[in-house]
């Protein structure tokens, strides 16, 4: 790829990732927040009775501070975040497009999109639903990062290996590859661990949580798709031009 095309391919690449992750970031503030304001209440009253904390005006201007610094700070790290995807999503493409559905390259992005969705955050998700950051035992926090990403590196590195098996074999059999995924990926789910703590704020708040979080994330990956696969197409002559 000539110096001309690794810059067209970089800038198409950050804009797609910035741009989905600015509106993942506005999405969340919108509909995940409003769950995280009444967790972070729900621990505000525990400190009152607890005595660690004193229900005084001091304490909601520095809480209101603290949140509204939070909460901006959620936009620009969901941008961060699009756009580190956004580069994995654009490598994975320029290296499979060749092997994804014939047709137009916003169908191919879909289509990457939907797998990388699948494979990367739905099933790992089924295993590790997300919590409010309230939720959990702060002793905890570590093994269930580490528990949550190993699941993510073992579904992503499968995946991969079964990409390649799904290239060497005949057409007809192809669908092997598949099935060999679901069968391994099935196996992992049951033996990994489960999340070690239990929740004790109000499901209503918990699930609410969990269902706006896979939404939001769900249109981030839609939105990257659209986004990449739109300038890609719209760029494709000059990207592959020498």
């Amino acid at each position: 790829m000539g110096l001309l095309k690794t810059g067209l391919f970089v800038i198409v690449v950050l804009v797609s990732g910035s741009f989905a992750g600015l509106i993942y970031g506005g999405l969340n503030l919108a509909l995940v927040e409003p769950f995280l304001d009444d967790a972070t209440n729900i621990e505000n009253q525990i400190l009152f009775e607890s005595g660690e904390e004193s229900d005084t005006d001091d304490f909601w201007v520095e809480y209101y501070s603290y949140r509204s610094w939070q909460k901006g700070g959620q936009v620009l790290a969901a941008t961060i975040f699009g756009t580190s995807i956004g580069a994995l999503f654009g490598i994975v493409f320029v290296y499979s497009r060749n092997s994804l559905p014939n047709g137009n390259n916003l169908r191919k992005t879909l289509v990457l999109a939907g797998i990388m969705w699948l494979v990367l955050f739905t099933i790992p998700f089924l295993k590790y639903p997300a919590n409010p950051p309230t939720v959990g035992d702060g002793e905890t926090v570590v093994l269930r990062g580490i528990l949550y990403l190993s699941f993510i590196a073992i579904s992503g590195f499968a995946a991969l290996g079964f990409y390649y098996m799904y290239k060497q074999l005949k057409t007809q059999k192809r669908f092997f590859s598949f099935i060999g995924y679901a069968i391994f990926i099935t196996i992992v789910f049951f033996l990994m661990p489960d999340n070690p703590d239990e929740i004790t704020a109000p499901m209503e708040i918990v699930s609410g949580f969990r269902i706006f979080s896979f939404f939001t994330t769900s249109i981030f990956w839609l939105s990257l798709a659209l986004i990449f696969g739109a300038f890609w197409e719209k760029l494709q002559p000059k990207i592959h031009s020498n």
